[in-house]
């Protein structure tokens, strides 16, 4: 379907983020039943089956909940070694992640040698879907916040989160909300590889993808395998501070777009990476002031931006600039061809269980105030938004202690890391490192947008992570330098 932008256009590219030593869930599971997965998800060679799992771990024999897996099977009964556990990022759903897996260019030898496995995070798409009653107008807020043009901004999102919230609280799946946590969605892993009749597992996680990877490392160090995580959050995941690093992302990932639109005057957005910053500035007031024909305000167009920064090279930043023009010069925007993202209010509401669930948010409407003054400073163009308050500033307490990265187990983390990354920056993905001590090892990649492996098409970094999944040789500390083709 073809689409002018829209907010919803936007917020649907934006949605495209305790360790208890006795909790094992490495009690007898039944095997997973193979069948075709539901229509909406239906892709060549991906099967579907559903597991049974405890709610709460602490109470293994108690409630249970379902998750539902995939699996793009390997080929080669030969070559097979195992199973390829993944996450995509969000959280969000990952049941067809496998198969995007293969068409982003997965060589043929990894994809041999794993039986590649995807999972809807319990919570989220068809593993018990959580609800938090949302309107459509919330929705369409999805999980970045606006950015804060004022500090009464502040006050106004606060008053719109705390309905979220409590939302969340009253709706009919408020009962499973304590237990929706990432700490929960490894233990989940761990039994889909115990389900699976398999000894150890290796794991690919993007984005939150690679908090999940680490508590799961951390949690099952002797039956986590090879565990490779890009686009990594910092060691506490997706919390207050982490959610600020967007602020900072911008700031390390805009000069690449400013200098592409520099060196092509068409756009006439101006002819140095310091006067395209300024159109920025300029178009984000202009817009603050009087929206576009379309509705596109100075938020949606500063959350315009930062979507549009997660991809880069001529197609993206040709798109990107091409919106600008447009808004810059009143001219109709370029149509946009919007995905349909079906189980929309699942999804974030989801999301919200997890990430508000993994951490203890402050719950001070100062706090973010103060917090949204400094980083419209610091990080002006970006700042304002990444530091405004969310939903989980009313939020319960957390009903475990929050897991964190540790460097007690094997050497078998391998980390992935474009130097610049507007969701993810560098300064998080150093947080876990440090974390995980000799654990792991990081790979750097000077170019920018958020994914490496596969996603950033830089040779030196995919031939090094297909060479650890597939021999198990990690490489230590690697700078990849960038590749021009």
């Amino acid at each position: 379907m073809r689409k002018t932008l829209s907010l919803a256009a936007v917020v649907t590219a934006a949605a495209a983020l305790v360790v208890t030593p006795g909790v094992s869930s490495a009690a007898p599971v039944s095997g997973v039943r193979w069948a075709a997965c539901p229509s909406d998800v239906a892709l060549p060679d991906l099967e579907c089956g559903t597991l049974s799992v405890p709610l709460d771990y602490r109470k293994p024999e108690g409630r249970k909940t379902e998750v539902m897996i995939s699996r793009l099977a390997s080929k080669s009964q030969e070559k097979r070694r195992g199973v390829l556990l993944t996450n995509p990022g969000g959280p969000g759903e990952g049941l067809t992640f496998p198969f995007f897996l293969k068409a982003l260019g997965m060589p043929r030898s990894v994809l041999d040698a794993y039986d590649v496995i995807g999972m809807d995070p319990r919570g989220i798409g068809y593993s018990s879907p959580a609800t938090c009653d949302l309107t459509e107008e919330q929705m369409a807020a999805g999980s970045v916040p606006p950015y804060a043009v004022t500090q009464a901004d502040v006050r106004k999102r606060a008053d719109e989160t705390k309905k979220m919230a409590e939302q969340c609280l009253k709706s009919s799946t408020a009962d499973e909300l304590p237990y929706n946590t990432t700490a929960n969605i490894a233990r989940d892993l761990d039994r889909v590889r115990a389900a699976l009749g398999e000894r150890k597992a290796s794991f690919l996680g993007y984005s939150y993808g690679t908090y999940l990877g680490s508590v799961y490392a951390t949690l099952f160090p002797k039956t986590s395998d090879r565990v490779v995580i890009d686009s990594n959050l910092p060691a506490t995941g997706w919390d207050v501070e982490g959610g600020r690093l967007f602020g900072r992302g911008v700031e390390d990932t805009f000069p690449d777009f400013a200098k592409w639109a520099a060196a092509h005057p068409e756009y006439d957005l101006g002819t140095t990476p310091a006067q395209v910053r300024a159109k920025y500035f300029d178009l984000a007031g202009r817009l603050d002031a009087k929206p576009s024909a379309e509705g596109v305000n100075g938020q949606i167009f500063r959350l315009l931006t930062f979507t549009g920064l997660y991809a880069t090279g001529d197609a993206a930043f040709s798109k990107m600039a091409a919106q600008w023009k447009a808004l810059d010069t009143g001219t109709p925007l370029p149509p946009e061809e919007v995905p349909d993202v079906p189980r929309v209010e699942s999804l974030i509401s989801g999301r919200l269980h997890v990430i508000c669930g993994d951490s203890e948010w402050p719950s001070s409407v100062r706090t973010y105030e103060r917090n949204v003054a400094v980083d419209r400073v610091r990080h002006p163009m970006f700042g304002a938004a990444a530091a405004n308050i969310q939903p989980c500033a009313f939020w319960p307490k957390p009903v475990e202690k929050q897991v964190l990265p540790s460097g007690r187990g094997p050497r078998n983390v391998l980390m992935v890391q474009n130097e610049r990354d507007p969701a993810t920056p560098l300064a998080g993905a150093r947080s876990t490192r440090r974390a995980f001590g000799d654990r792991a090892a990081m790979i750097t990649v000077d170019q920018g947008g958020h994914g490496a492996y596969l996603i950033g098409k830089n040779r030196c970094a995919n031939d090094r992570v297909s060479a650890y999944l597939l021999d198990g040789q990690r490489p230590d500390d690697t700078r990849c330098a960038a590749e021009t083709s």
